[in-house]
């Protein structure tokens, strides 16, 4: 398992395209723990909720702008922060470093520099942690650990495969939501995900088996009809 890829990234834009074009970037890259904000107020709102590992940043935004936000996080973790933006003048750059970003890229720009310059920074910020900062946590009939990609039951340790864990890990991050179908195919397929509805459904069928204590009947991997599916944990907002 690459643990650089396991990062979850906090993307911060107020165009949708642009939003929706660096995430296809980052997912073909190998990356599937994204999750985006256009407004300021949303993005500290992710970042209280679920810390990324990393986040990259418009200076401009419609209720505040990047330089301020980053302050904000600084405040709350010393998480590294990239800049992507079209305010491409020195003293915006000077700024941004200055505050304590990592690095400032500068728009237009090219994907492979994006995701070299992306996967350097979480290269140089974690080399020195041997597992990902990968939560455990309990569900009513067991105990998940996703840095160890492991489900333990009755005494048996239930290992996860990689479609199971990058499953899991988007439902974890968004525990107690509906996280839609489309959604759980692009953080295990990418984003070449079309027609894989039907595996998916088998994939969560062999989730439940290794997490509930009825497969049949589960409580904590629920299906929502016409929607998705939602992971249920007690005490997470």
């Amino acid at each position: 398992m690459d643990l650089v890829k396991n990062r979850k990234i906090l993307l911060v834009d107020d165009e949708p395209l642009l939003l929706e074009m660096v995430e296809t970037i980052l997912r073909k890259d190998g990356f599937y723990r994204i999750a985006t904000s256009a407004t300021f107020t949303e993005a500290m709102e992710a970042i209280k909720c679920t810390m990324p590992d990393i986040a990259i940043l418009d200076v401009m935004l419609p209720d505040g702008d990047g330089f301020s936000l980053l302050r904000e996080i600084k405040k709350l973790s010393d998480i590294p922060v990239l800049f992507l933006t079209a305010r491409g003048e020195a003293e915006d750059k000077i700024v941004g470093l200055g505050l304590g970003a990592d690095d400032y890229v500068v728009k237009p720009f090219l994907p492979k520099e994006l995701t070299l310059r992306l996967n350097a920074i979480l290269k140089r910020t974690y080399s020195s942690i041997h597992q990902v900062s990968l939560p455990s946590f309990k569900l009513p009939n067991c105990d998940v650990d996703l840095a160890k990609a492991e489900v333990i039951k009755d005494g048996q340790v239930f290992p996860l495969t990689a479609k199971e864990h990058a499953i899991l890990s988007i439902l974890y991050d968004n525990a107690n939501k509906v996280v839609t179908t489309d959604m759980l195919c692009q953080s295990a397929w990418g984003n070449d995900s079309y027609g894989y509805n039907n595996t998916l459904m088998v994939h969560i069928r062999r989730i439940r088996e290794k997490i509930e204590a009825k497969p049949s009947t589960p409580i904590s991997l629920i299906t929502v009809k016409g929607l998705g599916y939602k992971l249920v944990i007690e005490g997470r907002r």
